[in-house]
């Protein structure tokens, strides 16, 4: 493992394993069935990939590692491993880091499995859940049963992992609340540091969107019945939301995540992932065979400095607990807020959002119509930059 030195930048690695035994009939997440084969050759892409971008994280301390999918455990122990010391040899990696595994139930087959995975330095585990109703999670597709999440998180147990997640979906086709609250109990009774709850969305493309007009889905109104009530559950149960989707328990909260919203660099890796890296947002072509033979295929790319991401810091911000500051904005950014502001207050009075000391932030209501709030915050900033440019052409310069 590199020394860690007293000036480099935090920075999150993404690794994604685009394998699953099967996929489930709502995801729209770049992953392939049936493909172990594969598994070798993409594992040295990986590894060839990782090595060739080390350079450029020279100034850079990796303090997360995230092994999304698609379902990464399916690639194995071996192989993960083998990855996560390309990590350690390469790269300055944290002491402490978080370092993540994304898991479905059936694909964790036992403790000594996840006792090896902890001692490569694996440290937290998010296991894909979605519901403890077998009979709900047949009906999107879902290879596991309850009893499964069960066993998987008392192997993990065993294995001495501290930091487990567990992913919920409400809105799923047929779903009651009765089934719903069933599940948040069920999942609490577990006693996961973390929690996500997802609301159903039916991606075009996507097996449960070709049969959505047969299935009985939830309505808006259902949908937001079981969200609030995910809200005050878990929150009288020691889980703090701290964005949309995501509860914890103090100090729990996943930092790799935190990354994505708060503005901080992450690099990823292979075919769909993403990286915010040295001011570049950019993304790999979902291509798996395109990227076993090395062939790096952006399908996104766009330099933003810093001082022009503006409209990402309200955007984003805006979707976590802590929300925005007005002063943190106005410094960082050289931007008045009081465009934002007015918009704002008018907001609170809807019990939409609240102000504390200097920052905005969405209440759970506000959480529900957050892609209207943050469009509109949006607009009144692009209104407000081109009445300032109009002013500025015209030589008045008192309103800039």
């Amino acid at each position: 493992m590199k020394k860690e030195t007293n000036t480099v930048r935090p920075l999150g690695l993404y690794l994604h394993i685009p394998f699953c035994r099967k996929k489930c009939d709502y995801c729209d997440f770049y992953s392939l069935a049936h493909s172990e084969e594969k598994m070798d050759s993409y594992t040295a892409a990986l590894i060839r990939h990782l090595e060739e971008v080390a350079p450029r994280a020279e100034k850079h301390m990796v303090d997360t590692v995230y092994f999304g999918g698609g379902t990464p455990s399916y690639l194995g122990e071996k192989r993960l491993e083998k990855l996560l010391r390309t990590v350690e040899k390469r790269y300055h990696l944290a002491k402490g880091a978080e370092i993540t595994l994304e898991a479905n139930p059936e694909s964790v087959r036992d403790d000594k499995m996840l006792r090896s995975l902890r001692r490569a330095g694996f440290n937290r585990l998010s296991l894909g859940v979605q519901s403890t109703d077998d009979a709900l999670l047949r009906v999107v597709g879902r290879p596991h049963t309850f009893e499964q999440a069960r066993l998987a998180v008392e192997a993990a147990r065993k294995a001495k992992i501290g930091n487990l997640s567990l992913d919920l979906i409400y809105g799923l086709p047929t779903q009651t609340m009765e089934q719903w609250r069933q599940t948040l109990s069920d999942a609490v009774a577990l006693s996961p540091e973390h929690l996500s709850c997802y609301g159903l969305k039916v991606e075009e493309g996507t097996p449960l969107y070709a049969r959505r007009e047969r299935e009985s889905l939830p309505d808006d109104d259902a949908q937001t019945d079981m969200y609030l009530y995910a809200v005050s559950y878990l929150a009288e149960r020691g889980y703090a939301q701290y964005e949309i989707s995501n509860f914890a328990k103090e100090g729990r909260e996943s930092r790799h995540n935190l990354k994505y919203w708060t503005l901080q660099e992450y690099a990823g890796f292979g075919p769909g992932a993403h990286s915010d890296f040295g001011s570049v947002r950019f993304a790999y072509e979902k291509d798996l065979d395109a990227y076993i033979r090395g062939e790096l295929r952006l399908s996104e790319h766009q330099d933003i400095p810093l001082r022009d991401r503006d409209t990402e810091y309200l955007m984003l911000g805006l979707r976590t607990v802590r929300g925005v500051g007005v002063k943190e904005f106005e410094n960082r950014f050289r931007e008045r807020f009081a465009p934002m502001e007015t918009l704002l207050e008018t907001y609170a009075g809807q019990g939409w959002c609240l102000r504390e000391e200097d920052r905005w932030r969405l209440t759970p209501q506000g959480f529900l119509v957050s892609n209207q709030i943050i469009g509109n915050v949006l607009d009144a900033l692009t209104a407000d930059k081109a009445r300032r440019a109009a002013a500025a052409a015209r030589g008045d310069y008192r309103v800039i």
